[in-house]
């Protein structure tokens, strides 16, 4: 019950910022939603995906929850995503508690998620990616005993935001990976299908993302943050929905981040391919390491990012005894670290002052070193101790072998 309590608490205070009531220095995080969110919502109304507007650059699905605030006609629009939002956010941590309950798990999970939602801000409930992260929470504790469900949320969570496909990085070889890659095929395929029949333009978001540049809250812009300093003569601008850098160099280094992704995603592969033993904690402890690697390493980490990774944190600590622990700390950490940076102090950020890369170093380097913390974790219990144990036990059989031919 304290744990509930806490949910309430905090999210009473999440509401009251959303909704204007008390107010965080810096930019203000809902207008996405009047605005942007909003002005989405007219178009796809009128059965049209917006092919205008370079901001939209999300998979068609995502069109579903920018709709669902028109099931709550009785209140405006802002307001009824951010109450959708806490709907969310208290499935979420129901689902956590009720895994938590049974044998061999933890209330850890459910303790990270109802500290980690806040330490984000009122920018947790004005971006849909919590929605996106209730698909992704569900989809890993179905997968415990489901794969078939698993796989189905996370096709469709992947047409909502892409990440969700991360999910299966880590089933069990098999039939498991057979059950939930094909219904993950399936859901996508059908999920991809339906909404380009509903409307036209639902690929349009393909271009737009590619045309994205150096977001300046990635790990990629410290760069440009430092070379300000020392007379580079780029610009900071509203670009493709977002601040980017732009200038000498930039492609250079958006191009950098695209190599640095395909590289960890060979990691994650060459990974899989030699992983010896899947135990009940690898699919969830996969699936946060992947997500981890693919956020440092992209050219936009925007601050609801976050909430990815305390979904995906909290689910690897609902199993007891999680060896995830530091990862998910520094998840936390990190967390708090970007409410500072944006909205707080945002406008050291774009200026690249002292403060404003500080705040970034130590941001990303969490984040690198949470990459690096459940990298290794996930080695460690699917490969080294594995054969460690194989290795051990080839010398014993030996001598037993022995034993029985003297005997004989």
């Amino acid at each position: 019950m304290k744990a509930a309590a806490v949910w309430v608490a905090t999210r009473t205070i999440l509401l009251l910022c959303v909704f204007g009531v008390l107010v965080l220095p810096g930019p203000d995080v809902t207008s996405d939603v009047s605005v942007i969110y909003q002005g989405w919502f007219e178009v796809l109304r009128t059965g049209t995906y917006p092919l205008d507007d370079v901001t939209w650059q999300y998979p068609p699905a995502a069109a579903l929850p920018i709709l669902a605030p028109g099931a709550l006609p009785f209140l405006s629009y802002p307001h009824a995503f951010f109450l959708l939002c806490l709907l969310c956010d208290a499935a979420v941590f129901g689902l956590l508690l009720y895994a938590g309950r049974r044998p061999g798990k933890s209330p850890a999970g459910a303790w990270v998620w109802v500290a980690g939602v806040p330490l984000l801000g009122p920018t947790v409930y004005a971006r849909y990616d919590l929605m996106v992260t209730a698909v992704a929470v569900a989809a890993l504790l179905a997968g415990i005993r489901r794969p078939a469900l698993l796989g189905a949320l996370a096709g469709f969570g992947a047409l909502l935001k892409v990440w969700p496909a991360l999910l299966l990085a880590g089933t069990r070889r098999g039939r498991e990976t057979l059950r939930s890659w094909g219904a993950g095929a399936l859901a996508g395929a059908l999920t991809l299908l339906a909404c380009a029949a509903a409307m036209p333009g639902a690929l349009a978001f393909l271009t737009f993302q590619r045309d994205r540049g150096t977001e300046v809250e990635s790990l990629g812009s410290l760069v440009f943050h430092v070379a300000r300093n020392f007379g580079w003569d780029g610009q900071v601008l509203l670009n493709y929905g977002s601040v980017e850098f732009l200038g000498p160099g930039v492609p250079i280094v958006s191009r950098a981040a695209l190599l640095l992704t395909a590289a960890v995603f060979g990691w994650l592969v060459w990974w899989r391919l030699r992983a010896r033993e899947f135990g009940p904690t690898t699919l969830a402890d996969a699936a946060f390491a992947a997500v981890l690697l693919f956020t440092a390493t992209s050219r936009v980490i925007s601050p609801q990012y976050m909430v990815w990774l305390v979904g995906l944190a909290a689910v690897c600590l609902v199993f007891e005894g999680s060896r995830m622990r530091p990862a998910a700390k520094m998840v936390l950490a990190a967390t708090f670290v970007t409410v500072l940076e944006f909205p707080i102090w945002f406008t050291h950020v774009v200026h690249s002052d002292l403060w404003g890369i500080v705040l970034l170093t130590v941001r990303n380097g969490l984040l690198v070193a949470a990459s690096v913390s459940a990298c290794r974790v996930l080695w460690r219990q699917t490969i080294t101790e594995p054969g460690l144990r194989e290795a051990a036990v080839l010398p014993a059989q030996a001598e037993g072998a022995n034993r029985e031919l003297q005997k004989s």
